[in-house]
């Protein structure tokens, strides 16, 4: 331990114990137990006899005192010329440089009171400070003969003179800025006639003249600092309140005050100072602001700016995005680009990347060798080496292949008279490396076995006295296609092609993005069966800064999830009660506890998250969405959390109020812990957790149910009108002039006892009391029928639009009545809006809501049940029916328009048709083509539709001509629409070319080694076409 006094360039002593030394010596010295040892030190500079050497600082100028070293005098050794001691240059034993007596302001309460002359025609003061602080008084002084003063003061870190007197404007100057810096700062202020000015670090700031005051006189007294109180009869006045910082070499009137006499008692008075020594601390040195947060203090804290960090928090300790695209699936996100921060709270940075939301959470990120790359001319003396730059770094890389369950990349490999290894000797001729920079020589498909392919694999080689396509050495294209898939070697940082140099010798290869699925942690988890149950785990180490997070479900009341324990120190989180969570520690000052109460019971055997955070600021506790609870820490006490025991978990070490349920996704500072591989070996604690519906069944819509699986859940979307991991994205279908879609319940009566389809509970003799119909829509055709649905009984329900623009639904349940009318005509309905509609019958009495606002209950006359229903009809009618006037005319035009999310109880028959999982009774007619029901009015939804094709649909498809009485004069519109369409894609296609080619420009001119043409893939593929061999493993990945 070195202690050193050192008069810095401020003048001022300061005393510090500090590994940075400075002398110029040599010293030799015994150490403890008596073994000799030697120690080279230099004060004061660096001295390099015999080199040139240049240091980035200047040695040292001014004076040490107090300089020991393991309680040796230094100093003292130095006067006494002991050998150990080498001193060069000016060194002598005396301080000549002059002394300054700063002085602390230690709390807003403080002030120093001197006296001054009163009377005096001019106020004048000089003095230097330091402070953290964005606000404070520095000087009052009060105006003799008339009422006022003068207030010199700090406000938003700016210097700021006001003079002030009754009856007459304020003079106010502003000058300087940032001066809250914890520097010293010179002030130099003058008040007289005519004139007001200050100088702030010699940068001189006044009013002009006519601004100034009439005339002033000095008051008795000057206040630093702060004023004192009321029953003292002061008429000081603090409106920014106190002075928290040093102050030194004070001047009134060009006089210096003497700050010991202050100190004597003999000068002045003064409350809560400390005199002869500058107390500020710098509570940013060391900062502890993490992931780049800006700090910042005040005299009693410091501050973190988080801003633009990705983090957030008291310390900017905890990320703001997810950890893995699983987590952000279960929080009901779609596919997309998210940021992931893959070590959470830990030090590397989040970043960019793409989330396929299957079933299963896919994450995609890319690479710069996504193009088809061909390779010729190369030899092992001449290789071709391609690299691949991810849009993450690579140990960002391998924190997210490690948190995933599975992880593959597709390489493509074609080969022509090119091999992957000599067979005669088994040396290599092409490879890739991976993340461990070890060569690879197993492809696409392959084990981790060397030199094989999967062909080999399989058996089906080419040759099969080879292991690979390539190694047939065949003057005709092949390839070794695959996907590798073991962790440990991804991502794929670099391919090496030697064999291109003979005649007609050629390769080419392709490397897809890196895909992972799944997160490992997320699912993580163990069910703890008796209150004497609990795993346990080394020590945790937080000590300046910790955060623990996890998910639990129990139905017990109280139970202690994790623990750890110190001499003194401790961290426990427990279920205090069926509503309370509690976080309870102690860093040294005394036990601390901070809860979260909710007005439900965390006891529902529901899901629930439970986030602490203990760091130099505060401690903090959040469970779910509540108000999160915090905990201050003591600005100046214990700071390190010093555990020492094992880490117990869904226990104590006392074996008492253990927790009973399951814990999962435990994490400690972003580092997931094993819970399943731990519960494997540990009695009354089993791996794994069942439920997952119970809490993410609700992330399900639309009629979705929610199935179990080992590890998570996931969304059957088959009696859902909607697709998607959450059954959320709606299928939509633009309807041209003539089209429809049939849904047929059963083709003939007599067989529907016999039907075993999904449809069944429509079929034969049974009644349908009930029926849920839901749909969108949007046009601006009348009239149109949005759906039809028919009985062999020649009951019917129709939904038209009617000639005047109002919605109609129409209900016949007895062959021998007139329909039942419901009619909505308070607006026009095919005025080209979408618009949201559901019926929902029981026997007689019939629901109707309109765009969510428009409700409306009717009772049927009708009749109360539907019998042998037949058929549901979207679009035009094309068969002769037994219906009313309007609804055949509204069935003779069929609908133009878009229709969404068809639903009739458990049947879809847009999904059916479009996106088939199944064989179902549908038949299309006409042009119906997927689209999207949500874009803008008025736009063609032609131009926004993806083909889909019905050659693979079970059903037929109807080309008939449309009837002979259809309205026709649409027909000039929808040219015109088209033709507006067909222009606006030959734009973007012309803008997409010219980008395409800048692009191949580009690669091209960054190319080494390779000859990358234009079209390159294409002439490959059109080669690969005449010999008819290539089609396998390929993928192609869009965004």
């Amino acid at each position: 331990m070195i202690s050193i006094g050192i008069l810095c360039s401020s003048s001022a002593w300061a005393s510090r114990s500090t590994s940075p030394w400075t002398s110029t010596g040599t010293v030799s010295m015994p150490r403890e137990n008596s073994i000799t040892w030697i120690l080279i030190m230099s004060f004061g500079g660096i001295p390099a006899p015999g080199k040139s050497v240049s240091f980035p600082h200047k040695n040292f100028h001014g004076c040490l005192e107090n300089l020991y070293y393991n309680g040796v005098d230094i100093i003292d050794l130095a006067k006494r010329q002991k050998p150990q001691i080498i001193a060069k240059g000016n060194v002598s034993f005396s301080c000549s440089q002059p002394q300054s007596v700063p002085v602390t302001f230690l709390s807003s309460k403080s002030y120093l009171a001197l006296p001054g002359s009163s009377g005096e025609e001019e106020i004048s003061a000089t003095f230097q400070f330091r402070t953290w602080n964005k606000a404070g008084l520095l000087l009052f002084s009060e105006l003799q003969l008339v009422s006022g003063g003068l207030l010199l003061f700090l406000n938003d870190g700016k210097l700021k003179l006001n003079l002030y007197q009754p009856g007459k404007l304020p003079s106010d100057i502003t000058a300087g800025a940032g001066l809250n810096d914890g520097q010293w700062h010179s002030i130099s202020l003058s008040a007289k006639r005519h004139h007001l000015s200050v100088v702030v670090d010699g940068q001189l700031t006044s009013v002009a003249p006519s601004l100034g005051p009439e005339q002033i006189y000095s008051g008795g007294t000057y206040y630093f600092g702060g004023c004192p109180g009321n029953s003292f009869g002061s008429k000081c006045k603090n409106p920014p309140g106190g002075f928290q910082g040093c102050m030194r070499l004070i001047s009134i009137s060009n006089k210096a005050v003497d700050l010991i006499s202050v100190q004597q008692g003999s000068l002045g008075n003064f409350s809560d100072l400390q005199i002869d020594s500058c107390g500020i601390t710098d509570r940013c040195l060391p900062n502890y602001c993490e992931h780049g947060g800006e700090c910042s203090q005040s005299w009693n804290t410091f501050h973190c700016n988080c801003a633009n960090t990705g983090y957030r928090g008291a310390t900017c300790h905890n990320s703001i995005y997810e950890q893995s695209c699983e987590a952000y699936k279960h929080r009901g996100n779609t596919s997309g680009f998210y940021y992931v921060d893959s070590d959470g709270s830990g030090p590397l940075e989040p970043f960019l990347l793409y989330c396929n939301m299957t079933e299963t959470a896919w994450t995609i990120i890319q690479h710069n060798g996504s193009d088809l790359t061909r390779v010729r001319n190369t030899n092992p003396d001449n290789p071709y080496a391609g690299f691949f730059e991810y849009t993450a770094s690579m140990e960002q890389l391998q924190a997210t292949i490690n948190h995933a369950e599975h992880c593959e990349q597709e390489l493509t490999y074609y080969c022509k008279k090119s091999r992957l290894v000599n067979k005669p000797d088994g040396t290599p001729l092409s490879w890739w490396v991976g993340r461990t920079n070890e060569t690879q020589t197993y492809w696409g498909g392959s084990l981790p076995d060397p030199q094989k392919c999967t062909c080999g694999l399989e058996g089906n080689c080419i040759d099969s006295q080879y292991y690979c396509n390539c190694d047939a050495d065949r003057n005709e294209w092949t390839n070794d296609t695959g996907f590798l898939s073991y962790k440990e070697h991804l991502p794929v940082t670099k391919i090496v092609i030697t064999d291109t140099g003979r005649p007609h010798s050629e390769a080419a290869y392709k490397l897809g993005p890196l895909l992972c699925r799944g997160d490992r942690s997320f699912w993580n988890s163990a069910s703890f069966n008796t209150e004497a149950s609990y795993l346990h785990f080394p020590t945790f180490h937080g000590e300046l800064s910790a955060d623990v997070s996890f998910f639990f479900k129990t139905t017990a009341s109280s139970g202690v999830f994790l623990e750890n324990l110190g001499i003194t120190d401790f961290i426990r989180i427990e279920l205090r009660s069926p509503t309370v969570v509690t976080f309870s520690f102690d860093v040294g000052n005394g036990p601390f506890e901070i809860s979260v109460r909710s007005p439900t019971r965390f006891n529902d055997n529901q899901w629930h998250h439970v986030r602490v955070e203990r760091n130099m600021k505060e401690a903090s506790i959040r469970v779910d969405q509540l108000s999160p609870k915090t905990q201050p820490a003591p600005a100046d006490g214990h700071v390190l959390l010093q555990l020492n025991s094992q880490l117990f978990v869904g226990g104590t070490a006392t074996r008492q109020r253990g927790f009973l349920g399951c814990i999962r996704s435990l994490q400690l500072n972003g580092v997931a812990l094993d819970l399943e591989e731990r519960a494997k070996v540990t009695p009354g604690v089993e791996p794994g957790c069942r439920g997952h519906c119970s809490s993410y069944g609700k992330l399900c819509l639309n009629g979705g149910q929610c199935r179990e699986k080992p590890s998570g859940f996931s969304c059957d979307c088959t009696f859902s009108a909607y697709a998607g991991p959450f059954c959320s994205d709606e299928i939509s279908a633009y309807f041209g002039s003539g089209s429809s879609v049939i849904y047929n319940f059963q083709e003939n009566y007599s067989l529907s006892k016999n039907s075993s389809s999904h449809a069944a509970s429509f079929h034969g003799d049974m009644k349908l009391s009930r029926e849920m119909i839901k749909f969108s829509f949007r046009t601006t055709r009348t009239p149109s029928l949005l759906l039809y649905l028919s009985s062999f009984y020649k009951e019917y329900l129709s939904v038209i639009i009617a000639k005047n623009g109002s919605l109609q639904i129409r209900y016949k349940l007895n062959r021998y009545q007139e329909p039942d009318v419901v009619n909505f005509g308070f607006k026009n309905m095919a005025d080209g809006q979408l618009h949201h509609m559901q019926i929902n019958r029981e026997e007689g009495v019939v629901f109707v809501e309109i765009d969510e606002n428009a409700r409306r209950q009717v009772h049927l006359s009708s009749g109360t049940e539907f019998s042998a229903v037949k058929s549901l009809v979207l679009g035009r009618i094309l068969e002769h029916s037994d219906v009313d006037q309007e609804t055949a005319l509204a069935g003779a035009q069929g609908f133009q328009g878009c229709l969404s999310a068809v639903q009739l109880s458990h049947v879809a028959p847009l999904k059916a048709a479009l996106r088939p999982s199944r064989p179902a009774p549908i038949t299309v007619s006409g042009h119906v083509t997927e689209s999207s029901c949500v874009a803008q009015a008025g736009t063609d939804a032609t131009s926004r539709e993806r083909t889909h094709s019905f050659a693979d649909h079970s059903g037929t498809r109807d080309d008939r001509e449309p009837l002979a009485n259809a309205i026709k004069s649409d027909s000039a519109v929808i040219g015109g629409l088209i033709a507006v369409v067909i222009f606006i894609l030959l734009c973007i296609a012309a803008i997409a070319v010219r980008i395409y080619q800048q692009k191949r420009l580009y690669k091209r001119n960054e190319a080494k080694r390779s000859e990358n043409v234009d079209s390159a893939e294409a002439v490959l593929k059109s080669e690969l076409n005449i010999q008819n061999a290539v089609s396998e493993n390929q993928k192609e990945y869009f965004f």
